[in-house]
């Protein structure tokens, strides 16, 4: 009884702390589906279809469905119930032990071979041809059977380690929950990245055809260079290459996003949602700290993990005093065929441990050790939490400027593109500066587009190193 309550109270109490404490990368989640088609697949496991039409996805619903059929939340989940079964198995040992039995055997004994014989008989004025050497014999008996644990300090620890233990194992689910937010909701954010680059890459690549023609138009007509054609033809052949880059970028991280929330790879995608972009309200940094202390799963789940050891260390330090136990039965027994009469037994135990020091000294250095490593533990996970929240907050910071100043050359590069425009198309120099101020442009717009997706994604990454992402992201997202 104690060896496994001892083990379950360490081992369960053990899963969040293989967690790794660098919050923002999260571990991949897999399995999930939107309105998916299940086909029977082989040993009868099914296997998920795409459906015909493009499915439409937001953001909302991509974090809910991870969240849901993520492959790592269902075995958490599942794990979860395993420990549940076992509390169950620990907390038996308080409750009665009650049990009942019907038996009936029929039974044939050879008298002689048991030293009974007629010559045994001699002076008990029994008559010999009275006695049966070989005696069959038929009973039946019903019974109903108890056993109480009345004193036993060392179960009931080991049972409210094994209750605290199952808080482990539910924080380290909804730890999960956090980290499918995350890394759902930054692939999201990608793939909302790459569709910006791709329009922005169209719409250069339809100035550049304009600018190809009007070069080729000028030729034609003896007021041009032939330079000023070969220049437009390369630039939009670059322009065309962007484009397929970015198309290319789009549809793998559409497949890494699919696979992410459970979808086929082969599911069209149609996503709903655009960049969003909204200021980050101010929240000082002790006002995160101390949310973060009453938020982060992992944190949260050390506390429990402490508890569950320092009620192991009771539960160790309880088994030198005695135990008290009282069971019997009560029941009646006949023959089958004959008469029944009641019989019962009634019992109590008090037992000592002796000469058992050696194991119990043993399993309390086991307690205090891992009390000092969940300690050990709580500590680091603290400092940790104000690192992350510090960086995390200067990355929001450092990226909505960022975000400001990519904005601002966004302008000042398009009004620069459409005076080389005007300057190209009045005669007034070749295109080489029209080529010069789309390449400024096209940088300007793809730093826009990185930043956007950066400063989203570290409020994203705040909203993780606080615990609150997965109820949350949509107010540090600004949607």
């Amino acid at each position: 009884m104690i060896a496994p309550a001892l083990a379950l109270a360490f081992g369960a109490a053990s899963l969040v702390a293989q967690a790794p404490s660098d919050l923002p990368e999260a571990p991949t989640p897999n399995v999930a589906t939107i309105n998916r088609t299940l086909t029977a697949g082989t040993n009868g496991f099914p296997i998920l279809t795409a459906t015909p039409a493009p499915l439409r996805l937001s953001l909302d619903d991509a974090i809910d469905q991870g969240m849901e059929y993520n492959l790592q939340q269902v075995l958490a989940q599942q794990n979860e119930r395993a420990i549940h079964g076992e509390i169950l198995t620990v907390g038996n040992a308080l409750l009665p032990n009650l049990t009942a039995q019907v038996k009936s055997t029929a039974q044939e004994l050879n008298l002689a071979a048991m030293g009974f014989k007629p010559s045994s008989l001699a002076g008990l004025d029994i008559p010999a041809g009275s006695f049966a050497e070989i005696v069959k014999v038929n009973t039946t008996s019903a019974q109903v059977n108890v056993n109480q644990a009345l004193f036993n300090l060392p179960a009931y620890e080991f049972y409210r380690a094994a209750q605290k233990a199952e808080l482990v194992a539910q924080l380290t689910t909804k730890l999960g929950r956090g980290n499918v937010a995350l890394s759902v909701g930054t692939q999201y954010l990608q793939c909302l990245a790459d569709a910006s680059q791709i329009t922005n890459a169209i719409a250069l690549e339809k100035s550049d055809e304009v600018a190809l023609r009007q070069a080729t138009l000028s030729h034609d007509a003896g007021v041009g260079i032939n330079l000023d054609v070969l220049r437009a033809k390369v630039q939009l052949q670059n322009q065309q290459q962007v484009r397929i880059s970015a198309e290319n970028k789009l549809a793998k991280d559409k497949i890494s996003l699919l696979r992410l929330i459970g979808l086929p790879a082969d599911q069209e995608l149609e996503l709903t949602d655009t960049v969003p972009f909204a200021d980050y309200g101010v929240m000082t940094r002790p006002e995160a700290l101390q949310l973060a202390f009453t938020r982060r799963k992992d944190y949260l789940s050390l506390l429990a993990q402490l508890e569950v050891a320092q009620r192991t260390q009771k539960a160790v330090r309880y088994q030198r005093l005695p135990t008290l136990s009282a069971n019997g039965f009560y029941g009646v027994l006949g023959e089958t065929t004959g008469l029944y009469h009641g019989d019962f037994v009634a019992a109590g135990k008090l037992q000592f441990p002796i000469f058992q020091e050696a194991t119990l000294r043993g399993e309390t250095e086991v307690a205090n050790a891992q009390i000092d490593k969940v300690r050990q533990q709580i500590a680091s996970v603290k400092t940790d939490i104000d690192q992350q929240i510090r960086s995390n907050m200067l990355d929001v910071q450092s990226n909505a400027e960022l975000v400001r100043v990519a904005r601002s050359n966004v302008e000042l590069s398009r009004q620069e593109l459409s005076d080389a425009t005007d300057r190209f198309s009045a005669g007034v120099t070749d295109n080489l500066p029209l080529v010069q101020a789309e390449a400024t442009l096209a940088a300007a717009q793809d730093r826009l587009v990185q930043s956007e997706f950066q400063y989203n994604r570290s409020k994203l990454a705040l909203a993780r190193s606080i615990g609150v992402v997965e109820t949350q992201y949509k107010s540090y997202l600004g949607r």
